[in-house]
């Protein structure tokens, strides 16, 4: 199956699949994919956890060469910082910043959080859709002439990669978890009328990292006003919530969500 990107050299060049659904530009998933790629080098402890890591969407990545570099800001007895950023013709793309954390003893004690229940998984499909960046399963709206979250009520996904995001190495769990929370925006910002909002930038928190191929989403919170979003969505495996999706976004149209999500015949549908 054709990768999101490939190696040449010291570069990264996307193929036409790593676009999204605004246009032949990079979706937010292999954006943050490949950030989350370059942090997760500089972190060799078996024992850190990564806690948070936001992406910050600065302009369109055109589907052209990139370079995507990192660095520790700060690395303590109980933390790491990292850095990264993205470049095209040596101007700035992307970037984001990561926060990694010691695990260690679990503190007693019940604790309260808003209960979510997430329709079960899906059942793996015989074979996946080459022609679509992930495998997709959207819940919500089910009159089957809309796309599942144009509707005004509660909107799930069960999502799964199905593709390398540079061509030969294995998908880590960190980083697939990054390039599953992009889907907080579009979960979250649709409305009855269709998906007018583009990621500005998001953030990933984890308590833990997933376990198995598949990662659920369940959309909590959508406050917009003059064109301006945020967003929130809790994130699980087929274990249990493992953290949270935090998207900011702005006015935007024209989005496709056959490109992104598959068409009406898709399991998105």
């Amino acid at each position: 199956m054709i990768p999101f990107v490939v190696r040449r050299d010291n570069d990264l060049v996307p193929n036409p699949i790593a676009h999204g659904g605004w246009g032949p530009t990079l979706g937010g998933q292999v954006v943050g994919g490949l950030l989350a790629r370059a942090v997760e080098q500089h972190v060799p402890e078996d024992d850190l956890q990564p806690a948070r890591l936001t992406v910050e969407i600065l302009r369109r990545v055109a589907g052209e060469p990139l370079r995507v570099t990192a660095s520790v800001v700060r690395a303590g007895s109980r933390m790491r910082a990292i850095d990264a950023a993205m470049t095209q013709d040596g101007e700035l793309v992307a970037r984001a910043s990561a926060l990694y954390l010691r695990r260690g003893t679990q503190p007693d004690g019940d604790f309260f959080t808003t209960a979510v229940t997430l329709p079960p998984p899906p059942k793996e499909p015989a074979h996946f859709d080459e022609t679509v960046p992930m495998f997709i399963r959207a819940y919500g709206n089910d009159d089957g002439e809309r796309f599942p979250w144009q509707h005004s009520g509660p909107r799930y996904a069960w999502l799964r990669e199905i593709r390398d995001l540079v061509d030969g190495e294995q998908l880590t769990p960190f980083v697939r978890a990054a390039m599953a929370v992009d889907v907080t925006a579009s979960l979250t910002n649709f409305s009855t009328k269709g998906l007018a909002f583009i990621n500005a930038d998001y953030t990933l928190t984890l308590s833990r990292l997933p376990v198995g191929p598949y990662i659920g989403l369940a959309a909590l919170t959508h406050y917009s006003d003059a064109g301006v979003a945020t967003g929130s969505a809790s994130l699980f495996d087929t274990l249990g919530p493992i953290g949270s999706g935090v998207s900011t976004a702005i006015a935007n149209f024209n989005f496709d969500a056959a490109r992104k999500y598959g068409g009406k015949d898709s399991p998105a549908s």
